[in-house]
């Protein structure tokens, strides 16, 4: 199977082109690994020093991105047959031969049609821009000659249905005719959004376990978008299930003051302060305005929530009207109350007192009326 030194340089000498004669012709020799960037493997590829036979075609490439393995007594028969002999092999048993791509994952694939899109047809940025294609576009290899940038020639886009159709071309070492690709698909704008984990009423505290954060369509989130952080230790403003985003809108922070608790009510205006047993009518949180009745006067009361159980009527949401002015002479002097006494003791007896009779009201207003109409004594 192998000849003497000297028949194998012979041989070499017919089947090589003819060089300049001297003593130091290299001798063709075998590779143990070849990469290759064309469809066909030459003997160029397969050998060192393989001069004039280096664009001789022998094998068909391995597929895009992958490496095949060669018996070196394959190799050296399809070699014969193209009349390349005298290869020396060494301790080579087989000869791997791997095709270089460009891999364009599925990931960069969606990026560039997100980027495409970008600020375009009421789109936003290109990170928040979710693309699906039609066919389950997994990861693609072109020939290592597609050394271009991905660029876009062609781009439609439906806002109603979020269907895009964009056609790329990609630069082509080898060809002055750039690789055409083209996409289909659906592409919508999503946002982050903080989601609930379960179902959750109105009156519980959101815990770290019950929000979570996912991608949603922005079209499902009308409002501003409430973060984690920002939902944990609030309440909802009503009951809500599970997978439901949660805007910033629908969360406040936890109620003081529960419909039908007992409450504290205070009344508070300067030099005066006073409480009382009251229950609340509606629930509000810090700040709120509720209503509440008095248990002891049963009279309804506007307040405003001021810690936890506690519902304050201030002084001028209460204010009383002021008596009635007193005709006064030199000979009958009356004194008159001053205002704020007057209004905080009214307010004091509405918070304190049940209220009087229509009667007992006429009667309180006779000798103030009568002392309006008596004569001035003469001195």
């Amino acid at each position: 199977m192998i000849r003497t030194l000297a028949t194998l340089s012979t041989l070499l000498l017919l089947a090589l082109p003819a060089q300049a004669a001297d003593d130091s012709i290299a001798a063709p020799t075998l590779r143990a690994s070849v990469t290759v960037t064309a469809d066909v493997v030459r003997v160029g590829d397969l050998i060192d020093n393989a001069g004039s036979a280096a664009l001789i075609p022998v094998y068909r490439s391995p597929d895009l991105g992958t490496t095949g393995a060669l018996p070196v007594a394959q190799v050296i028969g399809v070699l014969r047959a193209k009349q390349v002999i005298g290869v020396v092999t060494g301790d080579i048993r087989e000869v791997q031969v791997t095709r270089l791509a460009r891999t364009l994952g599925n990931k960069d694939l969606e990026s560039a049609v997100a980027s495409a899109l970008e600020r375009r047809f009421g789109l936003g940025d290109a990170a928040n821009i979710s693309v699906t294609f039609d066919r389950g576009v997994s990861d693609m290899r072109l020939d290592a000659s597609n050394s271009g940038a991905l660029q876009p020639v062609s781009t439609r886009y439906d806002a109603r249905t979020g269907r895009f159709d964009i056609a790329f071309e990609i630069g082509n070492d080898n060809n002055p005719v750039p690789t055409k690709l083209r996409f289909t698909g659906i592409a919508i704008e999503t946002v982050e959004v903080a989601v609930l984990t379960r179902d959750v009423d109105r009156a519980e505290l959101l815990k770290s376990s019950d929000v979570t954060m996912e991608r949603r369509p922005k079209a499902e989130v009308t409002g501003e978008p409430a973060s984690r952080d920002r939902s944990i230790g609030l309440q909802l403003r009503r009951t809500m299930r599970a997978g439901t985003p949660i805007r910033v809108a629908d969360i406040v922070k936890p109620d003081f003051v529960q419909r039908d608790q007992s409450v504290t009510i205070i009344y508070q205006v300067p030099g005066l302060y006073l409480t009382t047993r009251g229950k609340a009518i509606e629930s509000g949180t810090e700040g709120d305005t509720v209503s509440v009745i008095n248990l002891q006067t049963k009279r309804t009361l506007t307040g405003v929530v001021t810690g936890r159980g506690q519902v304050t009527v201030q002084g001028a949401s209460q204010s009383a009207p002021m008596a009635p002015a007193v005709e006064q002479s030199s000979s009958l002097q009356r004194e008159t109350p001053a205002p704020a006494a007057t209004a905080a003791a009214a307010l004091a007896r509405s918070l304190v007192q049940a209220p009087e009779s229509p009667a007992q009201l006429a009667q309180a207003q006779i000798p103030q009326a009568q002392a309006s109409r008596a004569p001035a004594k003469s001195e």
